[in-house]
C-alpha cells in the first residue's frame, strides 16, 4: 500500500472520530442541554462548605455526560457573565471538566470496538423511528459512540504497516528529543481539531502501534491538554468572556512547564504501574489532570481575583445598540446560546420600559427634549433586534434546532423581540405625535383625559412586568400567561369610557364654547387610546406560545373553567372570563 492511500486513510479515521465525538456532543446537548444547564445552575447556586468540591464533581459529572469539557466550560461562562456563579466556583467547574474528559478516554482505550456495529445499529433505528426530540436524539449519541469505536479500531489496524515506515519513524523518533516541538504539535493539533478526546485517543492509538515513543507520547499528550483550552479562548467575544477560558489555560500551562522536564522519569513510573502503551497514555491524562485539580482547587479565588484584575469589567458600550450579551463562541452549545439571546431580549425590554415611562411624562408636560430621547431609543431597539435576529439565524447555522423545546424558545424569543420592536414603533411615531400635535393644538390635554391615559399607561407597566414574567419562566408561567391576556379585557373597558369621556366632552362644548368643541373633535385623544390598546396587544402577545403550547398539549387548569379549549381565540376568552373574576 502506497504512503499516499495509507496518509488519506489514517486522515478519514481520524475525522471520523471527529465527527463520532461531535456527534455524541450535540445528540446530549439537543435532547437534554436545557435539563443539563439547569441542574448545572441549580447545583451551583448553593455557596458554603464543601462549595469547591461540589464545584469540581459537577464539572466532572456533566463533562461525562457530554463527553465535551468545552460545552461544560460554555455553560459554566454563561452563568459567571450574568452573575449567577463566580468566577472562582466556575474554575473550579472548568478543573472538575478537565478531569472529566479523561473518563472518557479510558472507557476508549479498552478494546470494545465489537459493540461499535450494535450502537450504529440501535442508534440508525432510534433516529429513523422515533418522532420525539429525545429519542432521535439518543438515536444521534448511539450512532457518534459506534462511529468513534469504529475509527479507533480502524485507526489501529491502519497504524500497523506504518510503524516500519523509516520516514515517520525518523519523523516521530525525532520528538522524543524534542519535547517543547511535541507540545506544539499536539497543541496545534487539538486546537484544530477542537476536541482534545479525540488527539489524546489519537496519540493512544499510535503509542500501542508502536509508532512513537512512550516519553514523546506524554509530550503529545501535554500539548493536548494545552491546545484543548484555545478554541474557547480565541472564540470569546469579550474579556468577561475570556476569563474562565484563560484561566483554564494558566492551569494547564502551569501543570506543563512543571511535568515537561520528567517525561521520561513518570513514563519509566507509569509503565511499571501499566505496559500497556495505550493505557499508559490516558493513565497519565487522567493523572495529569486529577493532579492540577487537587493543586489548584485551593487556590481558585486568587486566579479569579488575579484574572478579574487582568481583564476587568467592561465600561457600558458607547453605542447602546451594541449587543452585551451575543457571544459567539456560545454559537456550538445551543442552549447557551438561546441563553444569551434571552439575556439581549431582556435588554431591549428594558429600553422599551424606559420609552413607556417617558411616555407618560410627554403626555404631561410636552418635553420635546425627552420625546427626541424616545424615538433616539426606538431607532437603538431596531438595530438591536435586528442583532438578536441574526444571532438566532447564526444559532440554526450552526446547529439546526431538531429538539422540539430549543426550537420552540428561539420562536418565543424571536416572537418577543418583533413585538416589543413594533411596540416601541407605536409609541416613537404614533403617540408621540399625537402628544406633540395636541400640546401645539389645544394646549395640552384636559385633566380628565390625562387621568384616563394616565389609567391605560399604568395598566401597560404592570402588563410588561407580567410578560417578562412568562418571558424568563416560559412552560412555568402558564396561570400568568393567561392573567396577561385577560387584561386586554380591562384594556377594551378603558377604551370605551375613554369614548364616553370624548362624547361628553363634546357635548359640553356643544352647548358651551365652539373653541373647545373643536379641540376635543380632532380625534388626537382617541387616537392616543387607540394606540395604547396596541401597545397592550403587542406586550400580551408574549402570552401566546406558552398558551399555544398548554392548548396543544392539552395543559388544563381546573380553576379556569370546565370546558377545555381548542383554539387561542378560546384561550383568550377563558383567561378575560378569568379577569373579570378577578
Amino acid at each position: 500500500m502506497s504512503g499516499t492511500l495509507i496518509l488519506l486513510q489514517l486522515g478519514g479515521y481520524v475525522g471520523l472520530l471527529l465527527w463520532g465525538t461531535h456527534m455524541v456532543t450535540t445528540g446530549v446537548e439537543r435532547g437534554f442541554g436545557a435539563e443539563l444547564r439547569q441542574w448545572l445552575g441549580r447545583r451551583l447556586s448553593p455557596p458554603g462548605r464543601g462549595a469547591r468540591l461540589r464545584a469540581v464533581m459537577i464539572g466532572l459529572a456533566v463533562t461525562a455526560v457530554l463527553q465535551s469539557s468545552t460545552a461544560t466550560g460554555l455553560m459554566a461562562t454563561s452563568f459567571a457573565a450574568r452573575g449567577a456563579l463566580d468566577l472562582a466556583p466556575a474554575l473550579a467547574v472548568m478543573l472538575g471538566a478537565n478531569l472529566g474528559s479523561t473518563l472518557i478516554t479510558q472507557i476508549f482505550a479498552f478494546d470494545i470496538t465489537a459493540v461499535a456495529p450494535v450502537l450504529v445499529l440501535i442508534g440508525v433505528v432510534l433516529f429513523r423511528s422515533s418522532g420525539d426530540g429525545r429519542a432521535k436524539n439518543l438515536g444521534r449519541v448511539g450512532i457518534g459512540l459506534g462511529l468513534m469505536l469504529l475509527a479507533l479500531g480502524a485507526l489501529g489496524r491502519t497504524l500497523v504497516p506504518v510503524e516500519t515506515a523509516p520516514p515517520l519513524r525518523a519523523v516521530l523518533e525525532a520528538l522524543t528529543g524534542e519535547p517543547v516541538l511535541a507540545v506544539l504539535i499536539a497543541g496545534a493539533l487539538t486546537w484544530a481539531c477542537h476536541s482534545s478526546v479525540a488527539v489524546v485517543l489519537l496519540i493512544a492509538s499510535l503509542a500501542a502501534s508502536g509508532v512513537i515513543a512512550p516519553a514523546a507520547s506524554l509530550a503529545l499528550v501535554v500539548g493536548a491538554n494545552l491546545g484543548g483550552t484555545l478554541p474557547p479562548l480565541f472564540e470569546a467575544g469579550s474579556g468577561v468572556a475570556r476569563r474562565l477560558p484563560l484561566g483554564n489555560l494558566l492551569v494547564r500551562a502551569a501543570g506543563c512547564a512543571v511535568v515537561l522536564p520528567f517525561l521520561p522519569a513518570i513514563a519509566a513510573w507509569l509503565a511499571h504501574i501499566e505496559p500497556a502503551p495505550a493505557r499508559l497514555i490516558v493513565n497519565f491524562h487522567t493523572a495529569f489532570n486529577l493532579a492540577l485539580a487537587v493543586l489548584f482547587l485551593p487556590f481558585t479565588d486568587r486566579l479569579a481575583a488575579l484574572l478579574i484584575r487582568f481583564l476587568p469589567d467592561p465600561p457600558r458600550p458607547a453605542d447602546p445598540a451594541r449587543p452585551i450579551h451575543l457571544e459567539e463562541a456560545a454559537l456550538d452549545s445551543a442552549s447557551v446560546a438561546l441563553a444569551n439571546a434571552a439575556r439581549e431580549t431582556l435588554r431591549m425590554a428594558d429600553m422599551f420600559e424606559g420609552m413607556l415611562r417617558g411616555a407618560i411624562e410627554v403626555f404631561r408636560s410636552g418635553d420635546r427634549h425627552r420625546a427626541a430621547d424616545i424615538s433616539r431609543t426606538e431607532r437603538i431597539m431596531d438595530r438591536l433586534g435586528a442583532a438578536i435576529r441574526r444571532y438566532l439565524a447564526d444559532i440554526g447555522n450552526e446547529q439546526p434546532l431538531d429538539d422540539e423545546d430549543e426550537g420552540a424558545r428561539s420562536q418565543e424569543i424571536l416572537s418577543a423581540v418583533i413585538n416589543l420592536e413594533h411596540a416601541a414603533d407605536i409609541i416613537a411615531n404614533n403617540l408621540l405625535e399625537f402628544a406633540a400635535k395636541r400640546a401645539r393644538r389645544a394646549g395640552g390635554f384636559a385633566p380628565e383625559e390625562l387621568d384616563a391615559i394616565a389609567a391605560m399607561h399604568a395598566e401597560l407597566v404592570d402588563s410588561l412586568r407580567l410578560g417578562l414574567t412568562v418571558f424568563l419562566r416560559s412552560d412555568a408561567a402558564l396561570r400568568d400567561a393567561r392573567r396577561l391576556v385577560a387584561r386586554k379585557r380591562q384594556l377594551r373597558r378603558q377604551e370605551a369610557e375613554a369614548a364616553a369621556l370624548n362624547i361628553r366632552s363634546l357635548q359640553v362644548g356643544a352647548a358651551g364654547s365652539q373653541a373647545v368643541a373643536t379641540s376635543v373633535d380632532n380625534g388626537d385623544f382617541l387616537r392616543i387610546v387607540r394606540d395604547l390598546r396596541r401597545v397592550h396587544s403587542h406586550i400580551a402577545a408574549l402570552a401566546y406560545p406558552v398558551l399555544e403550547r398548554a392548548a396543544e398539549t392539552g395543559d388544563r387548569d381546573a380553576d379556569l373553567a370546565p370546558v377545555a379549549p381548542t383554539t387561542l381565540a378560546a384561550e383568550e376568552e377563558r383567561a378575560a372570563a378569568l379577569g373579570d373574576r378577578q
